[in-house]
């Protein structure tokens, strides 16, 4: 009766559980905690934070490779629509659809706040070459800084595919925390006065200029960077859904139950790529480590060039706006008008500060494709 229940015992998940495992269960369990507890993106880490619990169970089979004579594992086969980058375009088609450029139209000038923050991607590629990391790594580690998951998961699946769980949960997981992280380097940055700084109304913009933009992105921006098709080419495809006006059930069906769809599966496979096997080390800790620098840099970036817009225009524009280039949309924005009001109860910020922040979306998506343009 014995040997039965040992041999019993030998084909459960008890049996080859290791710490590593039960570090990144309590990892996911933290992870799941911050979504519901905090409510800290929790669209994002609440399916992240359940991968990773379903990579650390042992012989569940859910990520056996699969070949011409066996089946694979479900997440397997869910993760090749990560691994062979076709999720995080259909999220951006999505995004596109769920995007209001009217801010960024009506201001031209913040596109150049919503490039300055990019700078976060260059200082951590640096970095990272700086600790070892190859160059292809680098650059899979430096667009943490752009602060846009998709993206970041779009260029690790082509430059660094063995990074690329511990480059998503850092991106997910330092956007949920942009509330955080962002309010002291903004209050270091500017002072109280330029905080307190109203904007005046943007101006109305018609129609056809909405229908136009993601036309002539698409076509400026790819002719320029090619690699950058896919995620510009279906970030502005959606739009293009959004504002024509005449195929609304396209563009509910991809800003609605698309995109939240592959969210599902795209959350849940990266959390399964963050096996213990693949992160307990020293180099995953410097990735995450890197990925806070990103956020410093990319925040402080567009702080200080937002700094430098209010100088030129004598006061007209309030640097705040500057922080919400980093493409975290549309949380970015909403840090910024808090930290407006918190100046000048009177502070409206947030249409103004969703300019650089839509901004942001395709400048990190353009220095993507510049990225695996010049590293693959």
């Amino acid at each position: 009766m014995l040997e039965r229940i040992l041999d019993f015992f030998s084909f459960t998940g008890f049996a080859h559980l290791y710490w590593g495992n039960v570090v990144m269960l309590l990892v996911g369990g933290l992870l799941i905690y911050l979504a519901i507890r905090k409510q800290y993106e929790p669209l994002l880490l609440l399916p992240i934070g359940f991968g990773v619990i379903l990579a650390n169970l042992p012989v569940t089979g859910l990520l056996v490779t699969g070949s011409e004579t066996e089946l694979g594992g479900l997440l397997y086969y869910l993760g090749l629509g990560v691994k062979l980058a076709i999720f995080p375009p259909i999220i951006f088609l999505g995004i596109g659809a769920l995007t209001d450029f009217t801010p960024l139209l009506a201001n031209p000038k913040t596109f150049f706040l919503g490039a300055a923050a990019q700078i976060g991607i260059f200082a951590t590629l640096f970095g990272a070459l700086a600790l070892g990391f190859s160059l292809s790594e680098a650059g899979s580690i430096g667009i943490i800084g752009g602060a846009d998951g998709p993206t970041a998961i779009y260029t690790s699946a082509l430059l660094a595919p063995h990074l690329l769980g511990p480059v998503a949960i850092a991106a997910y997981s330092y956007m949920a925390m942009v509330p955080i992280i962002q309010p002291p380097i903004m209050r270091l940055l500017t002072t109280k006065r330029e905080r307190a700084i109203v904007m005046e109304e943007s101006r109305c913009v018609s129609r056809l200029e909405l229908i136009l933009f993601p036309i002539v992105v698409t076509v400026l921006v790819v002719l320029l960077l090619p690699k950058a098709a896919p995620l510009i080419g279906m970030l502005m495809f959606g739009n293009l859904l959004r504002e024509a006006g005449v195929v609304e059930r396209l563009a509910r069906t991809a800003g609605g139950a698309l995109i939240n769809i592959v969210t599902i599966f795209l959350c849940v496979c990266v959390g399964s790529m963050m096996g213990a096997e693949a992160v307990l080390s020293v180099k995953i800790l410097e990735i995450f480590a890197l990925g806070i620098i990103a956020f410093a840099f990319g925040t402080a970036g567009g702080v200080l060039i937002g700094k430098l817009m209010c100088w030129l225009t004598g006061g007209k524009v309030n640097p705040l706006i500057g922080a919400a280039g980093v493409s975290a949309v549309p949380m970015a924005a909403r840090v910024v008008h808090v930290e407006g009001q918190r100046a000048n109860p009177e502070n409206f910020l947030l249409q103004h500060a969703m300019g650089p922040n839509v901004a942001g979306v395709i400048g990190s998506a353009a220095v993507a494709g510049l990225l695996i343009s010049f590293l693959t």
